[in-house]
């Protein structure tokens, strides 16, 4: 098939090239214009469903993991009674940051500032000398809570809508998506977290997102992947909020055959027999980005077997970020318009 535009995703289409195989990709203002990038926090960052990370990242009561999408910086963690929620990492009095720490584990959400403190579900559980106040509520001044949704494979979604129902319910976008068979095979709670690595670079988040979702530069980039994937035969295939990538593997290397999603906004999964990779596109602005990558290993699987894929990834993921960075810089020229 002919690579993937982001116009499909944006429903930005035109008569001329409706039905035709050729769409053309969007403006270069789209990738460097502030305004186009603060609409996108707003109604895209802010208000879609968003694939985070996976439920094995947490284990206990008070295992917290800190994420940054879009500015919004923001924390999930696993409650007393084994629930997994999220909270905007802000503080109720001043707004100071609550959690300055990336992951581990928390038995209280205390802000350094002026020493309010929270539970591990987000209720107010102190605040120096305010609760002398008469008419202070405490109940009233718990954390930020974001909507969360877990699917059936025990993948964590957030939803950052401030109303008290997302205007746009998880099922809307992506019912069926934790129903694909092709995944069935994999029970993803034998996946452990291995380790976490992330590329900082100048470029659109949309740009990252145009990469992964094309093999069209695999033969002249990525030298190695016909090693364990058939470039010949890889195929995507546009569903309701995401991207279905289908690879072949040479016979050597069908134990290693990845199976590739892409849910929009920003996420892409890859899961083989011994490997799955959670990997986010996170805007910083909007010429800046953040590739952040979640590494588990299957339980069952030889650590040669996990190394061989993921050390393959990791270059791949390499040779994307030159790509990446080399495009970007020519947008902001302002010669190219559009491809």
């Amino acid at each position: 098939m002919p690579p993937t535009s982001f116009l499909t995703f944006l429903g930005k289409t035109t008569e001329e090239n409706h039905g035709k195989d050729t769409i053309r990709a969007l403006p270069a203002q789209w990738y460097t214009s502030r305004e186009f990038y603060e609409l996108e926090r707003r109604s895209i960052f802010g208000r879609k469903w968003q694939l985070i990370t996976h439920r094995s990242r947490l284990q206990v009561p008070g295992d917290f993991v800190r994420y940054r999408i879009a500015g919004y910086d923001f924390i999930i963690i696993m409650d007393r009674e084994r629930q997994i929620g999220a909270f905007h990492n802000i503080c109720r009095h001043r707004a100071y940051t609550v959690v300055e720490q990336e992951a581990g584990k928390k038995n209280i959400l205390a802000c350094r500032y002026h020493g309010w403190s929270y539970g591990l579900n987000g209720k107010l559980a102190k605040a120096p000398d305010y609760q002398k106040l008469s008419g202070f509520e405490k109940e009233q001044n718990g954390l930020f809570r974001i909507h969360t949704h877990i699917d059936k494979f025990g993948f964590v979604w957030i939803n950052l809508d401030a109303a008290t129902q997302p205007e746009i319910s998880w099922e809307a976008e992506f019912a069926g998506v934790d129903e694909q068979e092709r995944l069935k095979a994999f029970d993803l709670d034998d996946y452990e977290l291995d380790h976490t690595w992330e590329q900082k670079l100048p470029a659109n988040w949309k740009i990252l997102a145009d990469n992964f979702n094309e093999c069209y530069h695999c033969k002249t980039t990525h030298p190695d992947i016909p090693t364990f994937l058939s470039i010949d035969a890889h195929d995507v295939e546009l569903k309701d909020g995401h991207m279905q990538h289908d690879h072949a593997a040479p016979p050597e290397f069908k134990k290693d055959c990845v199976n590739s999603t892409y849910y929009f906004p920003g996420t892409p999964t890859s899961i083989s027999p011994h490997f799955m990779m959670i990997q986010k596109f996170l805007p910083e602005g909007p010429v800046d980005s953040t590739m952040h990558y979640e590494v588990y290993k299957n339980k069952h699987s030889s650590d040669e077997d996990f190394r061989f894929i993921a050390d393959m990834y990791r270059k791949v993921m390499g040779e994307d970020k030159v790509l990446c960075e080399g495009q970007m810089g020519n947008l902001k020229t302002g010669v190219f318009t559009s491809g």
